[in-house]
């Protein structure tokens, strides 16, 4: 039977918690995959009145000791932007208190970072809402006053961003069929603006329409009128 750590660990919310025990989990053994990591929620804390009465939340994390290792050199390899971002993204993700294992790859103009794991959804949200605001997130901090020499980072979710784009793609084409032969404009459903963009470039060479977007945040959408 394969001996066991286990670490106890407090935080203001549950997710901030999971947080500090990753962390000290890594400390002890370093190369941990943090997807063979357990959580079990001892106390979900408590906020008191007015600050008084305040209970932290606490959570014991548990790992194989020998086990649970991920080869050191993937990401000893990685740049100084990717390490940033993986830092990031781990510590957003922690407090969100969703639990998955992180890959990352560059290449010339782009920094993927893909999660993988069960239960990702928290971590999409509805429309991929939470996700684009996470990518969001991370490009303003990482870039933060630097307007040149900008790498796109972006954040996927077991591999929600293909098949998102996949369906927004035919939803785009059978809007713009049907906005073509009955001549009448199509508003699509509130997007996101990563989600809107994608149709934008999917009908810009689409003869007989145009696309716009209209409305504000969060529920800006897509219009395809008859034009071009």
């Amino acid at each position: 039977m394969n001996e066991q750590l286990q670490i106890e660990a407090t935080g203001e919310t549950v997710g901030e918690a999971k947080w500090s025990a990753l962390r000290e989990l890594e400390r002890l053994q370093p190369g941990l995959d943090k997807a063979t990591v357990k959580f079990q929620v001892i106390s979900e804390g408590e906020r008191g009145l007015l600050g008084v009465g305040f209970a932290p939340a606490r959570v014991l994390a548990t790992v194989d000791a020998d086990g649970g290792l991920e080869p050191p050199a993937e990401v000893a390899d990685e740049s100084e932007l990717a390490g940033t971002v993986r830092e990031l993204l781990e510590r957003i993700v922690g407090a969100i208190g969703v639990h998955a294992r992180l890959e990352i790859e560059e290449d010339e103009e782009t920094v993927t970072a893909a999660f993988s794991g069960r239960d990702l959804g928290l971590l999409i949200g509805k429309h991929g809402q939470t996700i684009d605001a996470i990518q969001y997130l991370v490009n303003a901090i990482v870039y933060r006053g630097q307007m040149e020499d900008r790498k796109a980072i972006v954040v996927d979710a077991a591999g929600y961003r293909e098949r998102r784009k996949a369906s927004l793609d035919a939803l785009a084409l059978r809007s713009a069929e049907r906005v073509a032969s009955v001549g009448q404009r199509v508003e699509l459903e509130p997007m996101t603006a990563v989600e809107r963009k994608v149709v934008h470039v999917r009908l810009k060479d689409y003869p007989c329409v145009t696309t716009s977007s209209e409305g504000t945040e969060p529920n800006r959408f897509v219009v395809i009128e008859p034009g071009g």
